[in-house]
């Protein structure tokens, strides 16, 4: 069906006289009611716009097609990498790692006690509901191997349950805990219990929206019930701060990391496990810079940091003398930016950007730098996890064109083998991918990736799909994604730009897209637009933009800034009210990125972009596909409902402005396989309608 079908009728929005004063500026906010999911004018609303939306989406006649490849594109083996736990002290090593037959819904939790062993199943979460919309989120395996504390998300919500299973046996324990979130579980080395943070239980009706304060940080013993878990840590004078309790590797800490809103900032202390009558220690006790513990021998403790260091470098703290002037530097800061390190054969290894690619480098434990490991291409490496006297590990690569393959590595002898390899139905020999670096409104180089089909036409006619996400200390790196291939295969170009506001760059990279410096970001968006154009890829019939989340406010913000450059626009669980999101569940956290409508000097840069007060009446707009789902509780779907509504009101144009609203699931993590496939499926689908791509 041709996009220029006559205009919709969409499903009506009343008007509420909602107006706030924002320093002396008057905001209308006229559907504030669609802030109330729950209700049931939302709920009638939420239908009426799902009928609109799928009755366009189902006429597509490439759509059963498209899900047909997807689906036998997508039923691949997909292994993750495995870890182990364990010693010859508390009965040996036992592996651990997860695989997903193809179409699985969720991941399935193989262990085994040798890698030449059968594996056995410890945990399969696509028994947990027929859906597949419970899913693992939070795995912790206690010091001796013979326990399990693991989270569990229930439609998408970051709400965790967490349990305990015994892994011999496969049996769950009595240990029930709730109101978990955005905190993972560390066991005491004498496996009788862990570390975990919770927040207080919230009023039911409004746990998916209320604000989430205070949060606690707690001991749990096994055999014990919730209410007798001993709180170690908590600061009622501070209801912003978050606490991650993590064991270090010789048992004898407990190092809490502090953590305030979404800033890398944050505050270091410890408690000594060896009295138990110990204090917590402030080691770092000034939001001045972020501080990773990495690990320790003895009282010395090993700490990576951006103190002084943008792109970050790796320290020394000795116990004894934890003054600032008494920290020493062991491996300096980089031209590349440091994202993370781990001990493994008493050795450092570090894995750094360059150029939003990986490389590995090695380094004695004074610093000295011993080699680089060589990678089987330019590409996104995970894993070398372990222990310090390991000398093996396991890690993962992938590319645009490369699914995720593991390799073992040796750091003895320095050898990299293949572990696992999927098969996928596809030629990757058929694509290629370049990179390249343009010039922003301010004449920053930003570099982006292009993958597509050999032998691509410069014409100025290829369907090309930019993604995007710009924000938060995030990097975009090369990933494999069967939908890309479905893309590119329809003929379409995929574009991934590293946006100012990620960490590409580090530190400094992140600061030039944040605050008052936001709109960075979308004029990095905007010019890699134009790029495309200028370059004859594609040309504004023929464009696409997508992201998600912070990406969804990108998308937002660059299709009210220039509704003339692209034909499409796929804003996916967006932040839209940048005046009112710090006022539900973990909103609040946002404004250390965002800055905050509240603060008379943040409001107007705010005001500038927020997608939400940027439509304008009578323009014509990108045709659009807003995607949310009504379990969010990151970014709450309101944002979405009311973009929608504002947007369909005040498009003059005859493209379609759609709202496509999932049930049962969340902000994306821990999504079922069938739920991804078909909402991929309406993407390409819509896409292929508004961009006119034949098949």
């Amino acid at each position: 069906m041709s996009p220029d079908r006559p205009s919709f009728s969409y499903p009506a929005a009343h008007l509420l006289d909602q107006v706030d004063d924002y320093h002396g500026t008057s905001v209308a906010d006229p559907y504030r009611w669609l802030e109330d999911a729950q209700s049931s004018e939302t709920q009638a609303w939420i239908e009426a716009q799902n009928q609109v939306t799928f009755a366009y989406l189902e006429q597509s006649p490439i759509r059963e097609r498209l899900k047909q490849r997807i689906t036998q594109l997508w039923n691949y083996e997909k292994f993750g990498t495995p870890f182990k736990q364990g010693n010859s002290q508390n009965g040996g090593d036992r592996y651990f790692y997860f695989k997903n037959d193809g179409l699985q819904n969720q991941s399935v939790l193989y262990t085994l006690p040798s890698l030449d062993a059968e594996p056995r199943v410890l945990l399969d979460p696509n028994l947990l509901s027929a859906d597949g919309t419970i899913a693992l989120a939070g795995l912790s395996i206690s010091e001796d191997a013979r326990l399990m504390a693991y989270g569990l998300s229930a439609s998408g919500s970051d709400w965790r349950e967490w349990k305990v299973r015994d892994i011999e046996t496969g049996e769950d324990l009595p240990d029930h805990l709730k109101w978990v979130k955005f905190s993972g579980a560390s066991w005491t080395h004498d496996s009788l219990g862990f570390f975990y943070s919770r927040y207080d239980e919230p009023d039911e009706s409004a746990k998916l929206e209320a604000v989430n304060y205070y949060q606690k940080l707690y001991y749990h013993r096994l055999g014990t019930p919730q209410s007798e878990d001993v709180l170690i840590y908590d600061r009622p004078d501070q209801k912003e701060w978050g606490f991650g309790g993590f064991v270090s590797e010789d048992g004898r800490f407990l190092i809490i990391s502090v953590w305030k809103g979404t800033d890398s900032k944050n505050l270091l202390f410890y408690k000594d496990l060896a009295n138990p009558n110990s204090p917590v220690i402030e080691l770092v006790s000034n939001f001045e810079a972020s501080y990773s513990f990495i690990g320790n021998e003895g009282e010395t403790f090993w700490v990576q940091t951006d103190l002084d260091a943008p792109r970050r470098r790796i320290i020394a703290i000795d116990l004894s003398a934890p003054q600032k002037s008494d920290w020493r530097e062991l491996i300096p800061q980089s031209a590349e930016t440091l994202e993370g390190i781990g001990i493994l054969n008493h050795q450092f290894v570090a894995s750094y950007l360059k150029d939003a690619h990986t490389q590995v480098k090695i380094f004695n434990l004074d610093g000295a730098f011993v080699r680089e490991v060589a990678l089987p291409g330019l590409g996104s490496v995970g894993g070398f996890g372990g222990k310090q006297d390991d000398t093996e590990t396991f890690y993962s690569f992938t590319s645009f064109t490369a699914p995720t393959t593991i390799y073992r590595y040796n750091l003895l002898t320095d050898e990299s083998t293949l572990f696992r390899q999927p098969q996928v139905s596809f030629d990757p020999d058929d694509y290629e991918t370049r990179q390249v670096f343009y010039a922003s409104k301010d004449g920053t180089q930003v570099p982006m990736f292009i993958t597509h089909k050999k032998g691509l036409k410069l014409d100025g006619k290829n369907p090309t799909y930019l993604y995007g996400y710009g924000g938060f200390n995030v990097s975009l790196t090369p990933s494999f994604a069967p939908s890309n291939i479905v893309w590119m295969e329809m003929g379409g170009v995929y574009v991934m730009a590293n946006l100012r506001g990620g960490d590409e760059y580090g530190q400094e990279w992140h600061q030039a897209g944040m605050k008052l410096n936001k709109q960075n970001v979308f004029d990095d968006f905007i010019a890699a637009a134009e790029w495309l154009i200028a370059q004859q890829y594609t040309s504004p019939q023929k464009l696409a933009i997508a992201g998600g989340s912070n990406g969804g406010l990108l998308v937002g913000a660059c299709m009210t800034q220039r509704p003339d450059l692209f034909a499409a626009a796929l804003p996916a669980v967006g932040v839209m009210d940048m005046l009112r999101f710090h006022k539900f569940t973990i909103g609040w956290a946002w404004c250390a990125e965002y800055g905050s409508a509240e603060n008379a000097e943040e409001f107007p840069a705010l005001y500038a972009y927020s997608p939400l007060h940027n439509l304008k009446p009578g323009t014509t707009y990108p045709a659009t596909l807003i995607t949310t789902a009504d379990h969010d509780d990151r970014v709450v779907p309101a944002h979405s409902f009311k973009f929608a509504a504002a947007l369909q009101s005040a498009h003059a144009g005859t493209a379609p402005v759609l709202i496509r609203i999932e049930t049962k699931a969340g902000h994306g993590a821990g999504k079922p396989t069938a739920k991804v496939i078909e909402e991929v499926t309406d993407r390409w689908a819509f896409l292929a309608q508004i961009l006119a791509i034949e098949e």
